[in-house]
């Protein structure tokens, strides 16, 4: 059985006649293609990505699964293709996550001047051009009673670089609130950003790669932090996860390195550098020591 997803938190969403993804129970997330050449260069791109063997074994984790288009009834009601992926938060038990879109720039070098002006202006009034990257939508599990920590995206759209740096404290800490004024803990910040197998540890493991490739210029990606509040308070690992997702804007390389993506991956790699350090970790060789 098709549904609305349970844990979107950017995009468009399904709902009252509203084109949006659909799950199912077997894990797939089917996103219907995007109007124009969006939804064809999309799918495109899973087909190159899914092939290209020059994309290292390692990198392709941090990719949703492709499982190919698929014409299908749409939220609409209505017959729409659909690129057929991993459903990301299918195995999760109330799962905190952050949409995160890189790069100070948000449009691919064949973006008519009307959309370039459009994303410009949505680039400046956010934070894309001071920081490289903007929040586009988050969630926070806060307890069973109260349940998820999620700001509208009026909210979202309207934050500025200081309010980036509370809300990623937020994102880690066990007492998330609707005011920025409130001092987040940051109590889940070493399991969830530290130690090898932490967000920041993969967002390395991510630079190291945008620092050589060259096959693609990722234009308008955003990058997808997960991670499980109920994991770690039981002690066990925080399942954390970090993932790359929405490629309608991808373009070739031919042989440059996508400086544009690389900037705001290294700009926020300096903000959950500098949540660790606060809590008392230490540099080390540009590793954070937990």
């Amino acid at each position: 059985m098709l549904k609305i997803p349970d844990h979107q938190v950017a995009g468009h969403e399904a709902g009252a006649g509203k084109l949006g993804p659909l799950v199912d129970d077997s894990g797939r997330f089917y996103k219907p293609l995007q109007s124009g050449k969006r939804g064809a260069e999309e799918a495109a791109f899973y087909e190159s990505f899914s092939s290209n063997t020059k994309v290292p074994e390692h990198i392709r984790k941090y990719f949703p699964t492709y499982y190919g288009t698929k014409v299908m009834k749409a939220s609409t009601g209505v017959e729409h293709p659909h690129i057929v992926l991993q459903d990301l938060a299918s195995t999760r038990v109330n799962p905190s996550i952050m949409d995160i879109k890189i790069g100070s720039r948000t449009w691919g070098p064949e973006a008519s001047d009307a959309y370039i002006a459009k994303c410009l202006e949505r680039d400046r009034e956010s934070t894309s051009v001071t920081l490289g990257f903007r929040l586009s939508g988050l969630q926070v599990f806060i307890n069973n009673e109260s349940g998820f920590y999620k700001p509208n995206r009026d909210f979202i759209h309207k934050i500025g670089p200081d309010d980036v740096r509370v809300i990623l404290r937020k994102f880690v800490s066990s007492n998330p609130s609707e005011k920025l004024d409130t001092a987040p803990d940051c109590s889940l910040a070493s399991s969830v950003y530290g130690g090898t197998n932490g967000i920041l540890a993969q967002l390395l493991e991510l630079k190291a790669w945008f620092e050589d490739q060259t096959i693609y210029h990722f234009n308008a990606c955003s990058v997808l932090f997960m991670f499980e509040k109920g994991l770690v308070l039981n002690g066990a690992s925080s399942n954390a996860e970090v993932k790359l997702i929405d490629f309608a804007h991808v373009t070739e390389g031919k042989g440059v390195i996508d400086h544009n993506f690389l900037g705001g991956l290294c700009s926020l790699i300096k903000f959950i550098s500098d949540i660790l350090e606060t809590m008392g970790h230490t540099a080390t060789n540009g590793q954070l020591e937990v």
